[in-house]
């Protein structure tokens, strides 16, 4: 159901907010909030990057966010007693921008099964490795130690389960002769920076 709102005589429907979580560079951010303005996601889908929080002050894209004028909150995971209470602050600042979707963008937390169900269905991922293979940490050192000969990225929804969601897009990379973790993580990174704004415009849609 499209539910709208009257301004000047015009109905106008509801802008749909996405919340952003890194705790890095942003990279998948950065693509996220580039292709929400190539793609005129605002005409298009009623949507927009809201704000973008991270748990790390020093995260480098928080500038980025901020020079194009998205609003930017940092929760320091380390000055909270728990992981509950850190995710319950978190909710609540997130909660401030009534989000329909929640986008975790490199954010490097495990959450609490609190936080999950709260964002139920409009939770996305993105997980640096062909899952169900390799969920986790150290995906393409362990894709390289298993001899795979391909790796890639997942878009996919989080549930309570670790990297084991619903699969939205994957993209498959080869592992080449002398690669180290970082050549194949620079690789695997390209896929997930067009992978990840297609698959949320998508679920937007």
């Amino acid at each position: 159901m499209l539910v709208c709102t009257r301004s000047a005589g015009i109905i106008q429907p509801f802008m749909r907010n996405i919340v952003i979580l890194i705790s890095g560079s942003g990279s998948n951010m950065a693509a996220i909030v580039r292709a929400a303005q190539q793609g005129r996601w605002t005409e298009r889908l009623n949507a927009q990057v809201a704000a973008v929080l991270s748990n790390r002050a020093e995260a480098e894209g928080l500038a980025f966010a901020k020079d194009h004028g998205i609003p930017t909150q940092v929760l320091d995971h380390k000055t909270f007693a728990s992981r509950e209470d850190f995710d319950a602050a978190l909710m609540a600042e997130i909660d401030r921008h009534a989000p329909d979707l929640v986008v975790l963008a490199g954010f490097m937390r495990i959450l609490t099964p609190g936080f999950v169900a709260h964002y139920a269905g409009r939770l996305l991922n993105v997980h640096p490795s062909l899952l169900p293979a390799f969920p986790g940490l150290n995906t393409h050192q362990r894709a390289i130690d298993a001899g795979c000969r391909f790796a890639g990225a997942t878009v996919h929804q989080v549930t309570v389960d670790l990297d084991h969601g619903p699969i939205l897009a994957q993209a498959v990379v080869p592992v080449l002769p002398g690669d180290t973790a970082d050549i194949l993580a620079a690789r695997v990174l390209t896929q997930e920076h067009l992978i990840f704004p297609h698959a949320v415009a998508q679920f937007l849609a």
